[in-house]
């Protein structure tokens, strides 16, 4: 190892193995990209202009588009450009910068829904309190919390990795920089490492799930009670909610958990796709666009905006 070459520089995926991945880098991933840009700034105008969604949920889902929008920004527009370019190389401090953000994003994603969850539990299960409970000032400490803890967690991950020694090959079988990719090309032992996700999945992840499920099943209870709040409606408000949140578990954890002896490079880029870029895609349609006061909102914004046009 005394002989070894440190590595300065990394490169990210091309197309090994005769793959063809053009079709993802020119269509799908701008696709996808532009559709999140567009979904979320609407949200977050939206919920801006309007006094009526001046609310705590709707705070939250502001501040969910915001993470959003930068959270597919990390990733997608510099794969698209090294791609377009041919230039895939990465500097070691870039690469840091990266997978930190990435992680950042990710962590402070998931305690958002599980805040969200949690909202919506309040104002269902106990709607003469909630305006007590979720006063602004609240939302902000818990939005504050959320920042920080995901800044300690990414730090914590991010100088795990590169503590380590890279003096191996310096191609990163991924799209963007992620500690997966990187760990097997260490000539260091990585199990702390392995250990630390370990237990910081089944800890954090697993909690977070374990809330949000707890959340939901406590408000399909309520509702069932009273026939009047519409135990459908709630059903299918609910559910997709679930369904987002097992999605970026469920593949973020493949990814992150998976050994590296069973590990496919073509598995692991559709998984880390799924867990950066479907949820900044899906949440504005399945927290807000499909929401009836925001609908109703975009009417009321457009209809000043067009009456202010004619005078």
């Amino acid at each position: 190892m005394a002989n070894a070459t440190m590595v300065t520089e990394f490169l990210l995926l091309g197309s090994p193995d005769d793959w063809d991945l053009s079709f993802l880098y020119f269509t799908e991933f701008p696709m996808t990209y532009l559709g999140t840009l567009l979904g979320n700034i609407l949200i977050v105008t939206i919920t801006t202009a309007d006094k009526n969604l001046h609310t705590p949920m709707f705070f939250f889902l502001r501040n969910l588009s915001i993470l959003d929008m930068c959270y597919i920004s990390i990733t997608v527009p510099n794969a698209c450009v090294n791609s377009l370019t041919g230039n895939r190389a990465i500097s070691v401090a870039d690469c840091a910068t990266q997978i930190f953000l990435v992680i950042f994003c990710a962590c402070v994603e998931l305690l958002f829904l599980t805040i969200m969850a949690w909202d919506r539990y309040v104002a269902i299960c106990q709607p003469l309190q909630y305006l007590l409970i979720m006063k602004h000032q609240i939302c902000v400490h818990m939005t504050l919390a959320t920042l920080v803890s995901g800044l300690l967690y990414a730090g914590v991950h991010t100088g795990n990795t590169f503590r380590l020694s890279f003096c191996q090959s310096n191609v990163v079988l991924q799209f963007f920089c992620d500690v997966p990719s990187l760990l097997r090309l260490s000539c260091s032992d990585t199990t702390s490492n392995m250990v630390l996700f370990w237990v910081s999945t089944v800890a954090i992840g697993g909690g977070c799930f374990t809330f949000i499920a707890m959340s939901y099943f406590r408000i399909f209870s309520a509702v069932l009670k009273f026939p009047t709040r519409a135990p459908g409606k709630a059903f299918f408000t609910c559910t997709p909610h679930i369904l987002l949140v097992s999605i970026f578990l469920s593949s973020g954890t493949a990814v992150y958990l998976r050994s590296s002896a069973t590990s496919d490079t073509l598995q692991d880029m559709v998984l880390s796709a799924f867990y950066t870029m479907v949820p900044p895609f899906l949440n504005p349609l399945i927290y807000s666009l499909r929401n009836q006061q925001v609908k109703d909102a975009v009417r009321r914004v457009m209809g000043r905006q067009l009456f202010s046009g004619k005078q």
